[in-house]
């Protein structure tokens, strides 16, 4: 029998019902595409949480982290608060924040500028939480030496998307990537850093969504960014920077486009799943780092 993944298994209402006392009413939240089930819950005095079930164990792992280990360091209201975990079920219990993600939100250009300007300034706490151990590092450089081989594989998944010089422009840039790898400053970071994933809320912004969490270039961080809002708009690039402390390095700058090489065709690798939105965006990222309009 399928699982009715639109509302709360019993295990997972249990699990919920322990933390929170009960459970008033249950609102399937979860984005479209194989990603993770997420639900709104509301309690019986009108207080609303979130349920999160991750889709794998290792999203479980780094998001669980993430909530102990680093979110509390960006200040209040900037994430949700962790407030349950159940490992057998990969299942999280979170906070509630106020406000809309930046593309539901109806802003004016220097309102999103202002956005952009705090989206950098919470990436910067994040990145600047902690140092990193040993076993961090040697999984920062065994994920970036992964990096030919995740090319491969979305190169076969794009079929006739991307052949001939733009399947060798993929694999260049993988390779340059792995070359770069060991010189550019490491962090904690989001490792989803999008306009979606950033609540915005009376001038405040706050970050959600902490599954790929992990240590890791910082400049991962700035690629979704540089191949979405900041193809059109410059000024949201300069503003990010602005909040963030510091422009990238000219070795971030290089693994940037690298990176951004990489996300288009992962894109393009997961489009049947995720859409055609996404398609197009990979591919129209993709032409503009062919035309060197890219940065």
């Amino acid at each position: 029998m399928t699982e009715d993944t639109r509302t709360l298994t019993p295990s997972v209402r249990i699990f919920a019902e322990g933390v929170l006392g009960r459970i008033a009413a249950v609102h399937d939240a979860s984005r479209p595409g194989p990603h993770s089930r997420v639900w709104e819950v509301t309690r019986a005095d009108g207080r609303r949480f979130y349920v999160k079930r991750s889709p794998t164990p290792k999203s479980f792992e780094r998001e669980t982290w993430a909530y102990r280990s680093a979110v509390p360091a960006l200040g209040f209201g900037r994430a949700p608060h962790l407030l349950g975990s159940d490992a057998r079920q990969l299942t999280l219990l979170l906070t509630a924040l106020p406000g809309a993600p930046v593309t539901r939100v109806a802003l004016d250009p220097a309102a999103r500028r202002a956005a952009h300007r705090q989206f950098g300034a919470v990436l910067a706490r994040l990145h600047s939480t902690g140092a990193a151990s040993a076993v961090d590092r040697r999984r920062a450089l065994e994920s970036a030496h992964a990096l030919p081989d995740e090319a491969e594989l979305n190169l076969r998944r794009a079929g006739s998307l991307i052949a001939g010089e733009r399947a060798a422009l993929v694999r260049r840039a993988a390779a340059r990537a792995v070359r770069l790898a060991p010189g550019l400053p490491a962090a904690r970071v989001h490792g989803d850093a999008r306009e979606h994933n950033a609540l915005w809320h009376e001038g405040r912004l706050a970050l959600i969504d902490f599954e790929r969490s992990r240590y890791a270039p910082a400049a991962l961080d700035f690629v979704r960014l540089a191949c979405g809002p900041w193809e059109e708009r410059a000024d949201l690039r300069t503003a990010f920077f602005e909040g963030y402390g510091r422009r990238p390095t000219e070795a971030e700058r290089e693994a940037l486009w690298c990176m951004a090489v990489l996300d288009a065709v992962s894109r393009l690798g997961h489009g049947p799943s995720d859409g055609d939105e996404a398609t197009r965006r990979g591919l129209r990222t993709l032409e503009r780092l062919e035309r060197g309009a890219f940065g």
